[in-house]
């Protein structure tokens, strides 16, 4: 197994109630020009070269939380981190679901202080994948990876998908990613730069390696594309810059964005079926918003994409950051809506940590409290719904799972 150390990345709950943004300074670094942008130069090796450029991204990361945790105090309510509980999001949330005007522009989930580095284990090196005489050969997905390349690679290893060269080994094998490659962890872009080899090298094979959209592909979009222009977020006014700060946008990670990186991200799928799985990024029905097929929810959010309006592309991050509606009363029958009008027999989704679905996770304050233990998905909704992040940003395990489940 490949061994290392991680950063631990941090996210945020968000309020319920969204301040306006004003003076909020954005690093220089977002103001090129174009929405593709080529990248200035490689990824920066040198520590010292990270450190002296990070002074500024941090000033006004921290001088963003600042600003959100002052406005929230105005209206009455606590900022961020006095938050104890992940919220709801205003569909089968109960009654501490969001408002209908909810908009992401805090931290996405509480912070999570449980050390600053993450291990990776060395495990011994698994054999091939058995591949069928016939037809395609196995399905596996994988959950939110938010940065942490190394998890990715001793996680991929583990299975036998990729050997000890990070190398597709899989032969005819069919590998779902279910989004948020970015953001949080330490190297977001060599995730992608993986994704996007490993795909290319599972088709040579006979296979395939395929990604869906995450909240956080169009999170970094967003602030690629438009910086600091203001949106309406339906709560006030906020800027993508400020939400992907606030929810772990890493800076060598924009430094590294490149044209190919942003064409592959705005062309990535919502939804896709496999196996009669309905494959998905976010734990919502929002989905239900843009097509009565799976084909006609593709299009329509490449469509909106393509037409590079803020507005609309940050109505599409809104939506697809919506969480935890198949969970408590009603959420059998969310998944049902879903499942009837696109088909499958179960959801597969990521974006809601498995720590959180079981309420095993939900205070700042614990720093001494036990790692969230996860160790394979989370089957619930009367068995409709399987949860695939296993909380990789909170010290939890990244999940690749080969489907079906047995239960």
């Amino acid at each position: 197994m490949v061994e290392g150390s991680m950063t631990q990345g941090a996210g945020q709950g968000p309020e319920m109630r969204t301040p306006t943004v004003r003076d909020f300074r954005v690093p220089a670094y977002v103001h090129e020009a174009g929405p593709y942008t080529q990248s200035p130069g490689p990824y920066p090796q040198s520590g010292e070269v990270y450190d002296q450029a990070a002074e500024p991204y941090d000033q006004a990361r921290d001088q963003a939380a600042a600003a959100y945790d002052g406005a929230s105090q105005q209206y009455g309510q606590p900022g961020p981190y006095a938050q104890q509980t992940p919220p709801g999001e205003g569909e089968g949330a109960g009654p501490a679901g969001e408002p209908a005007g909810y908009t992401p522009t805090q931290r996405d989930l509480p912070v999570i202080n449980r050390g600053d580095t993450l291990q990776v284990p060395v495990e011994p090196v698994p054999g091939p994948v058995v591949q069928p005489a016939e037809g395609p050969g196995p399905l596996y997905v994988v959950g939110d990876v938010h940065g942490y390349l190394d998890e990715l690679v001793a996680a991929l290893r583990e299975k036998g998908l990729i050997d000890i060269d990070g190398s597709w080994a899989a032969g005819t094998s069919r590998l779902w990613f279910l989004g948020d490659f970015t953001d949080r962890g330490p190297d977001g872009i060599g995730v992608i730069d993986l994704v996007m080899r490993l795909s290319a090298e599972a088709a040579a094979a006979g296979g395939y390696c395929k990604a869906l959209m995450g909240n956080h592909e169009l999170l970094l979009l967003g602030a690629k594309r438009f910086g600091d222009t203001p949106v309406n977020s339906g709560a006030g006014t906020a800027t993508f810059q400020a939400a992907w700060l606030l929810n772990g946008g890493q800076k060598t990670d924009m430094e590294r964005l490149q044209d190919h990186h942003l064409q592959w991200m705005a062309r990535l799928d919502a939804m896709e079926m496999a196996d009669g799985h309905l494959l998905v990024h976010s734990d919502t029905t929002a989905y239900l918003d843009y097509g009565d097929s799976i084909e006609a929810v593709n299009d329509t959010v490449r469509e909106t994409l393509t037409r590079n309006d803020a507005d609309e592309c940050w109505d599409v991050f809104r939506k697809f950051t919506k969480r935890f509606a198949f969970r408590d009363d009603g959420g059998a029958q969310a998944v049902r809506s879903l499942l009837d009008m696109y088909g499958g027999s179960r959801i597969v989704h990521g974006h809601s940590p498995i720590p959180y679905l079981l309420g095993e996770v939900g205070s700042e304050e614990g720093e001494d409290s036990p790692n969230p233990v996860v160790e394979k998905p989370h089957v619930y909704a009367d068995g409709l719904a399987i949860a695939m992040d296993g909380g990789v940003t909170m010290a939890g395990k990244l999940l690749v799972q080969q489907l079906p489940l047995d239960s």
